[in-house]
């Protein structure tokens, strides 16, 4: 039996390590990335700070799968036919009995012009290294910033925290008298997060502002980026020095490059509870590349909910789980819809944190928490150590 996965981040390893330590010898499992390195990808808003390398927060995935018995093939997957269940790269094919997509996102910078050419990215590697030269740059000659996410972002945690982070640097460069800080986000409030937000969230974020005089404008797009300005939906245009703007994600060129898949405009894969693919039974998919619909009414400017590295792990483990019954010819399937997922997330802000902890993803819930950590973000720093230790260990049936 042949199992193939495709994308190696949290959901990806997950599945593939998961499914070879319950099967063993009875299935084989080939994961394919593009990238030899898993990434950590929560702690690259540390990394144009300097507060980490690159380096630091990434672990070769070769050894790790091999020792779990996973084969790992450094290669760009370009499209899957299910009917001939096979995957071509651009080195080879690739035959399967079960395929997982995990593929995660790709960023959608052409959402308004200009975002591109003049707005920093923080979400990749090399994104996080250009910002950290502007950074280096701006110091030497600071002015105003804009920090904050397009119309259809969704992953509105990351910009929140790069913003406290930035705050934080501001003065540790001892230039923050010189700099008007600036928040732009689709949200018709502070904290919605694209769930519709949690008990006391806008309030404790609307002191945060206060506290590090940080403006803050809600419930708009971006019209277009310059330079030196940026441009609002609603016509204000804000002069600026350094931008940095969470586009929306879309799905990868593999995924609209399989029209199989059936997916929508986003290429994002519809998904059973199970995360089985409604019509083909031998294709899933875990992680950031699932479909996901917003439950809350959309406003004026469009935005979509978070996908975070939580969900992605509890994802990658109910499609192995799936997979593995069904190999054994077990009829049961564990089902858990993203929405109803726990919440789990420690927000960064600044060396400060937020704790954000819910019984589900989406409302309604039974509890739901923001606890603030004003004097240190240790929790923040011991979970990235907690999933660096696991992977490195290949461990992936820990939580």
């Amino acid at each position: 039996m042949k199992v193939l996965v495709i994308g190696g981040n949290f959901a990806g390893a997950t599945a593939a390590m998961e499914i070879k330590r319950k099967l063993k010898n009875k299935v084989d499992v080939t994961l394919i990335d593009r990238s030899p390195d898993f990434l950590y990808i929560p702690s690259l808003i540390w990394v144009p700070t300097r507060r980490r390398e690159v380096t630091e927060i990434a672990v070769p995935r070769e050894k790790i799968l091999a020792k779990r018995g996973v084969n790992f093939v450094l290669d760009n997957a370009v499209k899957v036919e299910p009917a001939e269940n096979k995957v071509y790269t651009d080195k080879g094919v690739y035959e399967y009995d079960h395929l997982v997509i995990a593929t995660g996102p790709k960023v959608k910078f052409d959402v308004a012009p200009g975002i591109k050419e003049h707005a920093c990215y923080i979400g990749t590697p090399p994104g996080a290294m250009d910002t950290r030269a502007k950074l280096d740059e701006f110091k030497k000659n600071p002015g105003p910033i804009v920090i904050g996410a397009t119309q259809g972002a969704g992953c509105m945690g990351a910009a929140y925290e790069f913003l406290f982070n930035v705050e934080k640097w501001l003065r540790t460069e001892k230039i923050r008298e010189k700099v008007d800080l600036y928040w732009v986000t689709p949200e018709p409030f502070l904290g919605h997060f694209g769930i519709e937000g949690m008990p006391l969230g806008e309030a404790m974020l609307k002191k945060f502002m206060e506290m590090f005089h940080i403006h803050y404008k809600t419930g708009v797009g971006i019209k277009e980026v310059k330079e030196n300005e940026v441009e609002l939906s609603s016509g204000e245009k804000i002069n600026t020095r350094f931008t940095m703007l969470m586009p929306p994600f879309e799905g990868v060129d593999f995924i609209a490059n399989s029209p199989a898949l059936e997916t929508g405009a986003n290429h994002f894969i519809p998904v059973l509870p199970t995360y089985r693919h409604p019509k083909l039974t031998n294709v899933w998919a875990a992680g950031l590349t699932v479909d996901v619909k917003p439950p809350f009414q959309q406003g004026e400017v469009p935005f979509t909910i978070p996908k975070t590295g939580y969900p992605s792990d509890v994802t990658g483990k109910i499609v192995a789980h799936n997979i593995i019954n069904t190999i054994q010819g077990i009829n049961k399937m564990e089902e858990q819809p993203w929405g109803k997922i726990p919440g789990l997330c420690i927000m960064d802000a600044g060396k400060k944190e937020v704790i954000i902890f819910s019984n589900t993803l989406f409302k309604p819930r039974k509890f739901a928490v923001m606890i603030p950590n004003v004097f240190y973000d240790v929790f923040k720093v011991l979970l990235e150590k907690y999933f660096l230790w696991k992977l490195r260990n290949g461990l992936s049936y820990l939580p």
